[in-house]
């Protein structure tokens, strides 16, 4: 009897799933409660059915796909054992952000007959990051979010998604100084949130579409100037920005207060070693922040630093799908559209993941798919939905182009 052959897209799917099995039974045992047993079920089932059926329903990218979802479920996982209540909000906030990767991919796939809207959507985007300023809270030194109905929200983090497309669409039609003007709009906005984690991003992927668009050293050269004196004046400004530079210059000088945070972090990596000390078995509860700002450091406490090195190389393989798809694109403005997304990506991750090695000043985003947040979530999640609908687009060229040299050789 003939074996049956499996792709190697579908034992990666598989493994990514025992995995994840493995977690939620390690867990399962240690809690000895049901529900435990359940999510150790219900999570590599999602994830199996999340990384099959959408590429049967459009033509995507199977191993971004696969990626992204990997990182989803260990983050679920992660946060299931710092709190089975974080874990199971976090896996409702992932049914709800592969619901709006859908919604992204559709709309992008459908994006000619909706250009029209751009103005609409890029006045309801500030409109969104005026929210904070007005009926606000601040968190961690930003004013940034805002209670809707009980939840908390993070409207820059929605905004991105709209940036992503207001941006490319105007560099796409050589309207420079639109785009130019719209982000600093939104740069604005977030300098007077505090929020300068955000704006980093925002300035960095908005600087990078902006020289890959029109090639100009000049206004690279610009860009940079002036992101400098804006981060001199943010430092300047705020005392959390003061903070937060001499916390990663000597963390040790206040060990016991303002550099309590990544002291805890440095020490929960060391205590990892290279393999971990296990799962459930680590004492992350005393790392500020673990579900959020310091998740990787949880990783590399319980998983080690061989698996944290394995989920460097996830996201540096989600920036290469990003690209790849952007080189592929017939459009200029799906082409920076796929860029931004890749490079928001990329940069949040490592922002995030450089502040918990103390590598550069923390900054308080959030690590794309893992960190705990539903706003956070949905954000990246969109970003994915952008950059599968833009692959769909390409697939379909290539199969038009296909048909068409089929046609020619057949006349």
């Amino acid at each position: 009897m003939a074996k049956t052959k499996h792709s190697p897209q579908a034992k990666l799917v598989g493994t990514a799933a025992l995995f994840t099995l493995s977690g939620f039974a390690l867990l399962a045992l240690k809690n000895l409660d049901v529900q435990t047993a359940l999510m150790a079920l219900v999570v590599p089932i999602a994830f199996i059915i999340v990384c099959t059926l959408i590429p049967k329903l459009f033509p995507a990218d199977r191993l971004l796909l696969t990626l992204v979802n990997f990182l989803c479920v260990l983050g679920i996982m992660v946060l299931y054992r710092i709190s089975p209540e974080k874990g199971m909000t976090q896996a409702v906030n992932y049914g709800f952000g592969v619901i709006f990767m859908i919604v992204c991919m559709l709309i992008i796939r459908h994006m000619h007959r909706l250009k029209a809207l751009v103005w609409l959507a890029a006045a309801t985007a500030v409109v969104l990051m005026l929210l904070p300023l007005a009926i606000g809270k601040e968190v961690n030194g930003a004013q940034a979010w805002i209670s809707i109905v009980g939840v908390n929200f993070q409207p820059s983090e929605i905004v991105k998604v709209v940036l992503l497309i207001v941006v490319a669409y105007f560099l796409s039609k050589r309207r420079i100084l639109i785009a130019i003007s719209y982000a600093g709009v939104c740069l604005a906005l977030l300098m007077l949130q505090k929020d300068l984690g955000t704006a980093l991003l925002y300035y960095a992927v908005t600087l990078s579409m902006l020289f890959a668009s029109t090639g100009s050293f000049a206004l690279l050269g610009g860009g940079l100037a002036g992101g400098a004196a804006a981060g001199m004046l943010g430092y300047s400004m705020f005392s959390h920005v003061k903070r937060r530079v001499a916390i990663w210059r000597d963390p040790w000088f206040d060990y016991n207060g303002a550099g309590y945070q990544v002291v805890q972090s440095l020490i929960a990596i060391v205590n990892g070693g290279l393999t971990g000390v296990g799962l459930g078995v680590g004492n992350t509860h005393v790392i500020p922040a673990h579900d959020t700002d310091f998740i990787f450091s949880v990783i590399l406490n319980e998983f080690g630093a061989i698996f944290g090195i394995c989920v460097v190389f996830i996201y540096v393989m989600i920036f290469l799908r990003g690209i790849a798809i952007s080189l592929r694109c017939n459009h200029r403005f799906h082409a920076l559209m796929a860029l931004g997304g890749s490079l928001f990506i990329a940069f949040q991750a490592f922002v995030i993941i450089g502040g918990n090695i103390k590598m550069i000043p923390l900054t308080g985003v959030t690590l794309p798919f893992v960190s705990y947040g539903g706003s956070s979530l949905l954000s990246s999640l969109g970003i994915i939905g952008i950059l599968q609908g833009i692959e769909s687009i390409n697939e379909d060229h290539i199969a038009a182009d296909a048909m068409m040299a089929t046609i020619g050789d057949e006349v």
